[in-house]
């Protein structure tokens, strides 16, 4: 069965927590079930929602569910740029390339190179104080409020990301960033599932991936073109 988009129906965010979710669905399903007698009970609509659960609530599956959402962004913001582009060309407008790509330096290489240094650099301290003993609860508060706040910043990483078209001389860069803010999404989801189940498999996994992460922002930045 297709789900148009699990977050819509269960009401969340994309960076709802599993509790969150669970919240959500047990609320909504109270509401919609066919037995509430309520004026939204539904039986298409329970099923819907028992869909749209069973796809967030497997961290696999809710993987390939925020994949594809990235997919669909990402060919929005194509439509966009092309859009964007024909309109030029009929206001018979040709941006200039050098102030293009000093826009672009300013207003997402560099923010968005920020928020990736925010989530990253903390990263061996915050595992580093952790291990003196996992199962220390204000020790786990402390790495989770790290977790969240690195869901923030990747999330707007993210929105800056994709707030201007990249310009031809730094699409190399643009490309290296692009799979570096997906790298750091998996690593995301592995720390969170960590907090949640104590895997270490997960909290190695997730740290794996903000390696190749930082390696990514290092190849973005030499690849950057040469302004002078």
């Amino acid at each position: 069965m297709t789900i148009a988009d699990p977050y819509r129906i269960l009401q969340v965010s994309p960076q709802a927590t599993q509790a969150e979710i669970k919240q959500a669905y047990r609320r909504l399903a109270k509401e919609i079930h066919p037995d509430s007698q309520t004026q939204d009970a539904s039986h298409e609509a329970i099923v819907e929602l028992n869909a749209a659960y069973e796809a967030l609530s497997d961290r696999h599956r809710r993987q390939v569910v925020d994949q594809q959402r990235e997919a669909q962004a990402n060919r929005r913001q194509q439509r966009d740029r092309q859009a964007q582009a024909q309109y030029a060309q009929r206001q018979g407008q040709t941006p200039d390339p050098a102030i293009q790509l000093q826009k672009w330096l300013k207003q997402v290489y560099q923010p968005v190179n920020r928020h990736i240094n925010q989530i990253c650099k903390p990263l061996k301290r915050q595992v580093n104080a952790l291990s003196a003993d996992p199962f220390d609860s204000d020790l786990m508060d402390t790495f989770v409020e790290y977790v969240e706040g690195c869901r923030d910043h990747l999330t707007q990483a993210q929105k800056r990301f994709r707030t201007l078209p990249n310009p031809t001389a730094a699409a190399a860069t643009a490309a290296s960033l692009y799979y570096l803010l997906n790298h750091l999404e998996d690593g995301i989801n592995e720390l969170e599932w960590f907090t949640n189940n104590y895997d270490d498999h997960c909290l190695h996994t997730g740290t794996e991936f903000f390696r190749l992460a930082q390696r990514l922002q290092r190849e973005a930045k030499a690849q950057l073109p040469d302004l002078t």
